[in-house]
């Protein structure tokens, strides 16, 4: 959950098709975002460290819907919520009785999630943006642009155009793995699934 707290450009003539390649990845990872409004799936995210030690394994479902609204529960016995409205995100954690509102930082870089969920026209305003393509999977890795970004690289790969999974790595080479299941695109979805009213006697904490 440490993922949800908190998804290039020599000679002159390479310069130019470099350019004109980063503009195409930029192009082909917004159509492939473009064409799902609406996202259910189940994940399955696994954390390593630097050594490639694992730190955490979790599962869980999700529901994205443009613009930023997405739902993350991740399944007992580690089981947290996670649910934004586009404004407000709120993090309950059932086994403290604990919930986190906080005003949803609007940044890519700080909001994976909306990576999935936001405004896909600013990828290119926040990301360097390069692809690669093996038979019916490509590849997106994108590093940020901003130097307090929560992340130093993230890699969204897509099957058959259809969203596959994710990774993260920061700074210390902590890695965030997260790999997409059963993936349901445009499924109808109601609003009333990214609202969360706050458990009677649960503590609340602003940040």
């Amino acid at each position: 959950m440490r993922l949800i707290r908190t998804l290039l450009l020599s000679a002159v003539s390479l310069c130019s098709l470099s350019a004109m390649a980063d503009d195409a990845s930029v192009q082909r990872l917004t159509q492939l975002l473009n064409q799902a409004q609406t996202i259910s799936a189940r994940f399955s995210q696994l954390t390593l460290d630097g050594g490639g030690t694992q730190l955490q394994e979790t599962a869980g479902e999700l529901s994205l819907k443009r613009p930023g609204l997405f739902r993350w529960h991740t399944d007992a016995p580690q089981e947290q919520l996670l649910v934004s409205n586009g404004t407000k995100v709120w993090l309950y954690d059932p086994d403290l009785e604990q919930v986190t509102i906080q005003t949803l930082d609007q940044r890519l870089t700080h909001t994976p999630a909306l990576l999935l969920s936001g405004d896909v026209s600013k990828i290119s305003e926040n990301f360097d943006i390069t692809s690669k393509e093996a038979g019916n999977v490509v590849d997106f890795t994108l590093k940020p642009k901003a130097k307090d970004s929560l992340f130093d690289n993230l890699r969204l790969s897509f099957r058959d155009k259809v969203l596959n999974d994710m990774q993260l790595v920061d700074s210390i080479g902590q890695r965030t793995n997260i790999l997409f299941l059963g993936v349901k695109m445009n499924p109808p979805i109601n609003d009333s699934e990214f609202n969360f009213e706050i458990p009677p006697g649960a503590d609340v904490i602003q940040e």
